[in-house]
């Protein structure tokens, strides 16, 4: 998978599934590392790369302007754009469920003239591609647009593809949920991708859902700054309570996400960080499965019940050891006495 210091390899991003490009806005917010640091080479060991992503090729047009924007994907689906990522923003629809018309689409066939829909895309680059990156719950599950009673049969990208899909590399698709995403969750993946096809890192370990196990090996509850209160059988009751907000609508303990330990951006902010419930936006069932937002999930009354009983005998038990621990040792005073234990050598 090792690329030469001539061949640059190519970003393909195609934000035209259905999306409200919240992904693309995410990762101009990336700090660790930063989208510029990605596209100006500015990391040691990097390939050089270039970059479509229409929300940074201002020099570009549809047809017009220092190069037509989407000739570059058109070259790759000829097989002149060697080697290439491909990222996918938004949910896939099912176009084969109606006589006429289309769901969404990029750009236009040269031969027709008409527009190219987004899943004929897919069709014709991901078998080209070096990978694949599904960028946001939108294109990794489905999300909001996939949700039940959809008119359009949306899905995500390994709905779309297979689940067990692989590119030409043997890279299965690498699904970077969130709604929005992470900024430095995404661009750290594109980093470890770009490494990856110059031969520099180990192929990426994914979880069973295709997310990258570093960064969706723990729960929001395993990070948040609110977990000891959960232990300890402290529950908010309102919006505003520094306390866990389990009994609010949290979904924390049984979600997989890292935005409490990483915060959003330099390491600040972060739903429950900030007083926000988690709603499960990482999850491949999400929304419809968490759903009523902001009611007690299933579940949280009986372990908040069971927290709140065993909580209840450690607090006491820690206000004991605290009353204890919170005070000076008696030694510390003035006076031509020395109570430390200490015995002097000179005397």
């Amino acid at each position: 998978m090792s690329t030469t210091d001539e061949q640059p390899i190519h970003i393909l991003w195609i934000n035209a599934g259905l999306s409200c490009d919240g992904d693309s806005v995410a990762l101009t917010a990336a700090t660790q590392p930063s989208i510029e640091e990605i596209v100006l080479g500015a990391l040691p060991g990097l390939p050089r790369i270039a970059v479509h992503w229409p929300l940074i090729d201002f020099e570009c047009g549809p047809a017009q302007g220092a190069d037509t924007f989407i000739d570059w994907f058109h070259q790759a689906d000829a097989g002149e754009l060697e080697p290439f990522v491909l990222v996918v923003e938004g949910s896939i629809p099912n176009e084969s469920i109606k006589s006429e018309g289309y769901w969404c689409g990029f750009g236009n066939n040269p031969d027709t003239g008409q527009p190219m829909t987004t899943s004929e895309w897919l069709d014709r680059l991901a078998p080209k591609a070096l990978a694949v990156l599904a960028v946001g719950t939108c294109a990794a599950y489905g999300g909001i647009h996939a949700m039940a009673g959809n008119p359009t049969g949306a899905m995500g990208v390994p709905d779309y593809l297979g689940w067990d899909w692989k590119s030409k590399a043997g890279i299965p698709i690498v699904c970077v949920p969130g709604c929005p995403i992470h900024p430095d969750n995404l661009s750290e993946t594109i980093l470890y991708l770009l490494y990856l096809a110059a031969g520099q890192a180990p192929m990426i370990p994914l979880d069973d859902q295709l997310r990258p196990q570093w960064l969706f090996g723990a729960t929001v509850h395993e990070g948040c700054d609110r977990a000891g209160y959960y232990e300890q059988g402290q529950f908010a009751d309102e919006y505003g309570s520094p306390r866990c907000l389990v009994k609010i609508g949290c979904w924390g303990p049984v979600v997989k996400c890292n935005v409490p330990k990483r915060g959003w951006i330099n390491g600040i902010g972060g739903c429950p960080n900030v007083g926000g419930i988690c709603i499960g936006c990482t999850m491949p069932g999400f929304p419809d499965q968490f759903m009523p937002f902001m009611d007690e999930p299933p579940g949280a009354r009986v372990s908040a019940a069971a927290s709140g009983a065993y909580g209840s005998v450690i607090r006491r038990l820690r206000g004991i050891t605290l009353r204890k621990a919170d005070r000076e040792p008696k030694w510390r005073a003035k006076g031509r006495e020395l109570h430390t234990g200490y015995t002097s050598s000179w005397r």
